[in-house]
């Protein structure tokens, strides 16, 4: 036996594998948490199902399930990577959990990109298992799918910026009450289920704005009217997510 073959090689593990380890774990705590289970799968599911089963707002002309299922899209990016983010990190900064990974081997901005990493993978099966239910219900889609990539990576670090300065800014209840509210309001004013173009003129220019409507806008022009790419929602989008990021980044605080 040579020497040193039981020797402690204390250390931290390469950046990619603590970020990859990282993110595995945000993953499984957002998946197990069943308010967020009820917010990313649940909800939209139902609201796909039913608004498309049952005729209860008008969605104009073609099949109720093209106007819904993009919007419901929209809807699952929004109820990830912002309110379920909102509300798991601002509980972790309450108990004190992102103080002590802050003062980890895994640097803050690796953190942050676990999280936003578990943010994309809980998409992609959202994305996945609506689809699949709205191909059921005689969805038919068209459009570039890069588009509607860009769009979705867009609207993800919107909500993303978004949800992490509410989570780094406000108390850990007032959070969780503002996420669901906002949660709920865009739901009804962000063009997911009601067509924006049933509010009146005024308020419709403000309600088309903001990133739920834009991103629900700009899927819908591409996956139901087949447009190339939307630039002006990705405009939009992209304002938001450099605004959202930008005031994340400066103002979070870790306790």
């Amino acid at each position: 036996m040579s020497a040193g073959t039981y020797t402690p090689r204390p250390g931290a593990a390469p950046l990619p594998r603590m970020i990859a380890a990282q993110t595995a774990l945000e993953t499984r705590m957002l998946l197990r948490n069943g308010e967020q289970l009820l917010l990313t799968v649940i909800i939209p599911t139902l609201l796909l199902v039913l608004f498309s089963a049952v005729d209860i707002v008008d969605t104009g002309p073609g099949a109720s399930v093209d106007f819904l299922a993009p919007g419901v899209l929209a809807l699952a990016v929004m109820s990830t990577a912002f309110t379920g983010q909102a509300i798991a990190t601002g509980f972790e900064r309450r108990y004190g959990v992102l103080k002590r990974l802050g003062a980890s081997p895994l640097p803050r901005w690796a953190l942050m990109t676990a999280k936003t990493l578990s943010v994309l993978v809980t998409e992609v099966l959202q994305i996945v298992l609506l689809t699949a239910i709205a191909f059921a219900l005689g969805w038919s889609p068209q459009g570039n799918p890069l588009s509607v990539l860009l769009l979705l990576v867009l609207g993800t670090a919107a909500f993303s910026g978004l949800g992490l300065l509410m989570a780094g800014t406000l108390k850990a209840e007032a959070t969780l009450a503002a996420a669901n509210l906002v949660f709920l309001l865009l739901l009804v004013g962000g063009g997911v289920i009601v067509p924006l173009e049933k509010f009146p003129d005024a308020v419709r220019s403000v309600l088309g704005l903001l990133p739920v409507s834009a991103l629900s806008e700009g899927l819908r022009d591409v996956l139901q009217h087949g447009a190339s790419m939307p630039w002006p929602q990705a405009g939009i989008l992209l304002v938001w997510a450099v605004l959202g990021l930008g005031a994340a980044a400066k103002f979070f605080r870790w306790e």
